[in-house]
């Protein structure tokens, strides 16, 4: 193309540019407001087998525990939290169920909600995965979440904003809870959380089965959490809209939100 033809074409040009640029803005908005629900979660796979991983940094991002609406009803499910958080003009990125509990929904063991207990600790024994010990505690204070044994955390109980306490640990200072068997043939859905040493939340569900051994294996040696806790099998849910993962289990008890900071 000469000089004098594109000369000509220039009206012609600026015309199809200044048509095609609402809508370039639209899309670079509508990516931009995509991209903010984006949650910090990846594939990951160790040994064999799936998993979804959510890394949560404390500068980037705040974590939460929900239990009941303002009404004072238990949410239930992960989609209706995600609706009310809506509702109320916030955009969380992922949810995940915190911990076990009982038939009414009720916390099994501690429960903290914005600096409210809930429900007490519970040391005693018992049957089932809770009572495994050591079980143990996932807390958040002044944003910093950490994990600890349940003896540990009563014997020099420090402030919290929300906790929650589930069974059994999976990783206690470095080593595998004492009971899991490298040969074992339970094999489950699960899901669990583990504090790295950089401060960092890491999450993790199973696609699939797997044992605890394994489970606890993920944390330790891939994932780099000294500490880590088993927080539920079989119903492990986690939602996340914005990369396709809606699990829809109902009756939950305790969950987990995640959203970023402003600023």
């Amino acid at each position: 193309m000469d000089f004098l033809t594109l000369f000509n074409s220039a009206p012609l040009l600026l015309a199809l540019l200044k048509a095609a640029l609402p809508q370039a803005v639209a899309t670079t908005v509508a990516f931009g407001q995509w991209f903010a629900t984006v949650p910090p979660c990846r594939d990951f796979t160790f040994e064999a087998t799936s998993y979804l991983v959510c890394e949560v940094d404390p500068n980037q991002y705040s974590v939460e525990l929900f239990w009941k609406d303002q009404t004072g009803k238990p949410f239930q499910s992960l989609h209706n939290l995600d609706a009310a958080q809506r509702m109320a003009g916030r955009t969380m990125l992922f949810a995940i169920n915190a911990g076990m509990y009982h038939p009414d929904l009720r916390p099994v063991g501690l429960y903290v909600e914005r600096g409210r207990e809930m429900a007490t600790v519970k040391t005693g024994s018992g049957s089932g995965n809770f009572s495994l010990q050591p079980n143990g505690i996932f807390y958040v204070s002044d944003g910093k979440a950490a994990v600890r044994a349940t003896r540990d955390f009563v014997s020099k109980r420090p402030a919290t904003d929300y906790a929650t306490q589930s069974g059994p640990m999976l990783v206690i200072d470095g080593q595998l809870h004492p009971k899991f068997q490298a040969d074992g043939t339970s094999r489950k859905t699960r899901d669990g959380v583990g504090v790295r040493k950089d401060g960092v939340t890491v999450f993790a569900i199973s696609n699939g089965t797997v044992t605890f051994h394994a489970f606890a294996r993920l944390f330790r040696d891939a994932l780099g959490c000294d500490n880590a806790l088993f927080l539920d099998g079989t119903i492990s849910s986690l939602l996340a809209p914005a990369i396709g993962r809606n699990d829809d289990y109902w009756n939950l008890g305790p969950m987990i939100g995640v959203f970023r900071k402003s600023g």
